[in-house]
């Protein structure tokens, strides 16, 4: 394996206009990775620290030149001329020389740009897929084993959205369309937009709008309660041909932690108490066809997690976002309370390749399915779709059918569908 001659950085925008963070890693044999990185607007607070700036007079304090520094100087002069035989090594050396809990000196957002270029160049120097040197990587990750077969995963894909994502017109972030039916990536893709496309006349009909867009390209028109985006949810799934719950299925981001204040839910009119908020999310999952529930309880309400779980039963995901920050500690606890059965895995919010793949593991292993999900400030880059398919995810979250950031990802599925021929993963049971 060629050594590391040089990092170097560069701060882009991400999709919302706001700076992030790409980086290229160029080896000793001249191949070279470049990639960038994603921001989250709903961010859990166990999530590893994206180094900002803080100038107001420079992107209201949301610069990244500090971060891009460190890539220029201080990681490069580790990093460089030094062999790294795995991503293991390169990324614990990185965790090592930043040397707090979550990257707050260097950057979580330094570190896994450095962490993805590198395993881009790598894949490169070994002319292989990058989701095959995902998996290679997966592979070597705490006795992990990369996929028997590879496969697609199955997109949810955002058809509405309020909370942190829109404009707070509702407090739940997303409804998301799940393509139950779809044998292809294409034909879940061409369904979706035949949903989104009723959705949208929908909203030019009820709510007299055109189909303006939040950060993920969900419509977001003045709901008046959140009940209303599920019932516009179902009517568009109708309009568009397909039957709710057969062909296509719901999937919902409730987001939770950013209406709870003071031990209380604020989600209608009146605000009401965990166990309350549990059994309104068991009403939406029997009355609508719902079949992952993401996020339905606050990130610290731990005590309540496993009665959610019990109550929502088998038929339906309880996805951990915010509650497990992918992050093996967290994941870990929520496999002993039986808080979830399914990870939301977003790789900057642990800051490298390496131990986002040791968040993978945990999940596996206790049964779970895994999500590989974007964030709302996404870039241009494709790598996700290849992590993806490359780690064996059940789903793949990356946003609506519009906005480049959000395609460039489900276009590189389709091109991996079309050059490779991997089925598209079953929704489960």
């Amino acid at each position: 394996m060629p050594t590391i001659r040089r990092l170097t950085a560069l701060e882009i925008l991400d999709s919302r206009g706001r700076p992030t963070v790409q980086a290229t890693c160029e080896l000793s044999d001249g191949t070279v990775g470049t990639a960038s990185v994603p921001s989250g607007a709903s961010t859990g607070t166990a999530e590893a620290l994206e180094l900002r700036d803080g100038d107001p007079r420079r992107y209201g304090g949301l610069g990244c030149r500090k971060a891009v520094a460190h890539i220029h100087q201080e990681l490069h002069q580790a990093l460089s001329g030094r062999p790294f035989e795995t991503q293991q090594e390169l990324d614990q050396a990185m965790v090592a020389l930043d040397g707090t809990p979550n990257k707050a000196r260097l950057g979580a957002n330094a570190l896994l740009a450095v962490s993805l270029a590198f395993a881009r160049a790598t894949a490169h120097h070994r002319g292989v897929p990058l989701y095959e040197q995902f998996a290679t990587i997966l592979a070597q990750t705490d006795g992990g084993q990369a996929p028997a077969s590879f496969r697609l995963p199955r997109p949810t894909i955002n058809l509405f959205s309020g909370g942190k994502h829109a404009g707070g017109q509702v407090p739940i972030q997303d409804v998301l369309v799940v393509p139950a039916r779809a044998r292809t990536m294409d034909e879940a893709l061409s369904t979706t937009y035949a949903v989104y496309q009723a959705a949208a006349d929908l909203c030019r009909r009820k709510y007299q709008m055109r189909a303006l867009t939040a950060d993920e390209g969900g419509l977001a028109p003045p709901f008046p309660h959140a009940q209303a985006m599920l019932e516009d949810a179902v009517a568009a799934i109708r309009a568009a041909g397909f039957v709710p719950g057969q062909e296509v299925a719901l999937a919902i981001d409730v987001a939770s932690t950013h209406f709870f204040q003071d031990g209380r839910y604020h989600l209608g009119e009146e605000p009401h108490d965990s166990l309350a908020q549990i059994q309104v999310v068991r009403q939406w999952v029997e009355a609508y066809p719902i079949v992952s529930v993401e996020d339905a309880l606050a990130e610290d309400d731990w005590e309540h997690w496993p009665e959610l779980r019990r109550q929502l039963g088998e038929r339906v995901l309880t996805l951990g976002d915010d509650l497990l920050c992918t992050n093996p500690a967290r994941i870990q606890r929520a496999i002993e309370l039986g808080a979830a059965n399914a990870l939301l895995l977003k790789v900057n919010q642990i800051g490298t390749l390496s131990e986002a793949a040791q968040a993978f593991v945990l999940a596996r292993r206790a049964g779970w399915q895994v999500t590989v999900s974007a964030r709302s400030g996404e870039t241009e880059d494709n790598w996700l779709a290849d992590l993806a398919v490359g780690w064996g995810g059940d789903q793949i979250k990356v946003g609506s059918i519009t906005q480049s950031e959000r395609l460039a990802k489900y276009n590189r599925l389709l091109a991996i569908e079309v050059a490779a021929g991997f089925p598209l993963v079953a929704w489960p049971g």
